[in-house]
Parts: structure tokens; C-alpha cells; sequence
């Protein structure tokens, strides 16, 4: 076995363990079977979850067996942390749909050749449980005040805790408990935010079954001022291309802050330590060639090298020359529509440039509007069929986001 926490430790994956001297000698000595969840809350994986699967890869590299969990179950309870309300009840249809999606991205990753991975639903085991009969024999085992001071139910009081997010612990806690009957599955990894519910999920094991379970959970994607990392104007960076091409992808890491290069370079990418450590010494305009690795590692694994070879070529084609290319984000506008003329505000709305129009008022104030390369400066400006150079506009917004406006 090779030294998997040695790895996951110096690329900054760890934020915390259970039993830190037990692990690392479980990880280096034995073949581990882990398990990570993944709840079916959308229609496509994130790259918050990217990260969780890129640590799957590292472990399953390394020798040890994953479990890939769909919450096809808990997802019809839903997770209370990391939220201020409740979340939007899904309907099962949704969920399985959901699920079925999550199943093909994940495989893009983990190896499921014989024995060497498992995916498992647990809408299995859940959707068939005895509510009487799961409160007797789970239930018991859960103290009411030590739930209370968990933080993903402790950021919910105030507001409002309804009784069917409460019981999304105990459900997470028993899936551990089913892995490890039916699977000798010994570990839960996790998001660091779901430090409490690995913890249900370790003391309903040893309650029930008198043994010894682990948990390590890790860091959260966030950047160097510790907001949330991979949020987009769209929303999310969604790993399916439908929902984020992976021009857009692609530009997402090549534009983050200096700061954060490294760190992602650490994180998304299988990079060698000893090739990181040398673009960390990158200082100035140097550090864009880290981001430029950083964009084409993390779009190569993620939609294959061709995607990620058009992503990066088009960048060049964009910022190194001006001109336009078939890679660039398009949005396709009636011609009607500019033969009526459009308000340039309303046109960065269609691109979903802007979110509204006090957003491009205000993007025109700073200098940050552009039409064909043309600084924009007037908030009622018209555009219409004689705006069009060889039949198509680009929009920029800010230096570095374009866009393609083609009329049909």
C-alpha cells in the first residue's frame, strides 16, 4: 500500500480525522473499504463534489476500495447543513433521474472493474425501512441534546428545524452502519461539513455492533478569503457541459485569483507534488502560467483533453489575437429582434452576463462594458442589424469574460 495519507495530507485534503495514528496506519498496512455520499439534490455533480472524487481516486490508487453512495433516500429527506432554510421537497421521479446522471459522471473517475469499486442507492434499504421498527432499533441509540449541539442542526434553530431534516442524520448514520455489515466498510469521507453526521454514523457502529469506525473529512473549496469557491454567474460550475460548456470551464480557473492557484492545483489535479512546488515559485504575470496548467488539468479530467485543447486554444485565440472562435460561449438571438433593436443592457441579460439591469448600469459606470472590443458608455445605447461585424457580435464584460451574441 502506498502512503495514501501522506498524500492526501500534503495536498491539503485533510481538514479532519477521527482517529489520526489508527488511520494512517489502517491506510498503509491494510486494504480499507471507505464510502463518500453523494445526495441527488441536482440534475449534475459540481465541482465541490469533483474534489470528494478526486480524493476517491487518490484512495482507490493507492489500493483501498470505494463505495460510491447515492442518496437516492436521503435525498427525499434532505441535508440541513450548510442551510439557512429548508430545502425544496423533490419528487422520487426527480431523484432517481438525478441519480442515474450522478451515476455516469462518477464513473468517468472511479474504476468500477471487478472488485474495485462499488456504487450503491440507498433509496435501497431507506424507502424500505419500518418507521416503528427503526425508531426501536436506531432511534434508541441517538441522545436528543447531543444532536442539538451539532453545528448542521445548531445553524438552524433560530429559524426553524423541521422534524424531517432531524431525522436525516440518524438515516446517514444507519447507511454507515449498513456498509459495514454488508460491505466491512470501515470509513466515511466526507466534506468537513459533515463532521457530525460521520460522527452519528461512528457511534450508532460501535452502539450496534460493538466495533471501531473512522471518519476524515476535508477541507471545503474555498479561496484564500474563505468564500465558497466554483460559484459562476449561472450559478454553480457544474461538471455536466450542458450546464457549463467547458470554454466557460475552462475560463473559470483561468481567471481565479493568484492566490488560489496552488491551492487548486493541490486539490483538482493529479499534478506531481514537485511540478507544484515549482509553479508556486511563479511571481507577477508568471503566475498565469500556473493558471493555464491549473485550467487545462482540471478541463482535461473533467470533459478530456480534445475539450480542454479547444478551451485552451480558444483563450489564446481571444486574448492573444481578438478574434472570435467556435469554442466562445454563444447565445443565438432572433434577427427579428435585432431588427427592432435591443438595449445593450437587456443584450448582456440574454448572454447571462449580468443578472439584471441595475447590474449593467452599474458595469457601465466602471468602465466594464464592451461591445466588439468598444467600450460601452451610454445605458440606452440601441443595437441592432448594422451592430453585427460578419454576422455575429462579442460582448466582454470586465478584461477577461466574453461572449458571442449570432443572430438566426
Amino acid at each position: 500500500m502506498s502512503n495514501v495519507y501522506k498524500t492526501l495530507k500534503e495536498r491539503g485534503f485533510i481538514a479532519q480525522v477521527t482517529h489520526e495514528e489508527q488511520i494512517k496506519n489502517l491506510l498503509e498496512g491494510e486494504k480499507v473499504t471507505f464510502y463518500i455520499g453523494f445526495d441527488a439534490t441536482a440534475d449534475s455533480l459540481h465541482v465541490g463534489h469533483f474534489l470528494q472524487l478526486v480524493a476517491m481516486s487518490h484512495m482507490q490508487k493507492a489500493g483501498h476500495t470505494p463505495i460510491v453512495l447515492i442518496g437516492g433516500g436521503t435525498t427525499m429527506v434532505g441535508d440541513p447543513t450548510g442551510k439557512t432554510d429548508m430545502r425544496r421537497m423533490m419528487t422520487k421521479e426527480e431523484i432517481m433521474q438525478n441519480a442515474e446522471n450522478f451515476k455516469k459522471q462518477i464513473s468517468k473517475f472511479i474504476d468500477f472493474g471487478e472488485d474495485k469499486a462499488l456504487m450503491v442507492d440507498n433509496a435501497d434499504w431507506l424507502l424500505k425501512l419500518n418507521y416503528i421498527n427503526f425508531l426501536r432499533e436506531i432511534g434508541v441509540h441517538f441522545s436528543v441534546n447531543r444532536m442539538l449541539t451539532a453545528e448542521c442542526f445548531k445553524s438552524r434553530l433560530e429559524k426553524g428545524l423541521s422534524f424531517i431534516e432531524f431525522n436525516y442524520m440518524l438515516m446517514q448514520s444507519y447507511d454507515f452502519l449498513k456498509l459495514y455489515q454488508e460491505h466491512e466498510c470501515t470509513m466515511q469521507l466526507g466534506g468537513d461539513d459533515q463532521w457530525s453526521n460521520i460522527l452519528g454514523g461512528i457511534d450508532l457502529i460501535r452502539r450496534v455492533e460493538g466495533k471501531e469506525a473512522y471518519g476524515m473529512t476535508f477541507t471545503l473549496l474555498t479561496t484564500s478569503e474563505d468564500k465558497k469557491m466554483g460559484k459562476t454567474e449561472k450559478g454553480a460550475l457544474w461538471l455536466d457541459p450542458n450546464k457549463t460548456p467547458p470554454y466557460e470551464f475552462y475560463q473559470y480557473w483561468r481567471n481565479i485569483h493568484d492566490e488560489d492557484v496552488i491551492n487548486c492545483l493541490k486539490l483538482l489535479t493529479f499534478v506531481p507534488m514537485e511540478e507544484i512546488f515549482e509553479l508556486a515559485q511563479l511571481k507577477d504575470q508568471q503566475i498565469n502560467e500556473a493558471k493555464i496548467r491549473l485550467a487545462f488539468e482540471v478541463t482535461k479530467l473533467i470533459h478530456g483533453e480534445e475539450e480542454a485543447t479547444k478551451a485552451k486554444n480558444a483563450a489564446e485565440s481571444i486574448f492573444e489575437k481578438g478574434a472570435s472562435s467556435d469554442s466562445m460561449p454563444t447565445t443565438v438571438i432572433p434577427i427579428g429582434e435585432f431588427k427592432q433593436g435591443i438595449n445593450i443592457i437587456e443584450l448582456f441579460m440574454k448572454a447571462s452576463l449580468i443578472s439584471s439591469k441595475g447590474e449593467g448600469r452599474r458595469l457601465i459606470k466602471q468602465g466594464g462594458m464592451y461591445l466588439n472590443d468598444v467600450r460601452i458608455e451610454e445605458f440606452d445605447k440601441i443595437i441592432n442589424i448594422d451592430s453585427l461585424d460578419k454576422n455575429e457580435l462579442i460582448l466582454r464584460k470586465g478584461k477577461k469574460i466574453y461572449h458571442k451574441i449570432k443572430p438566426e
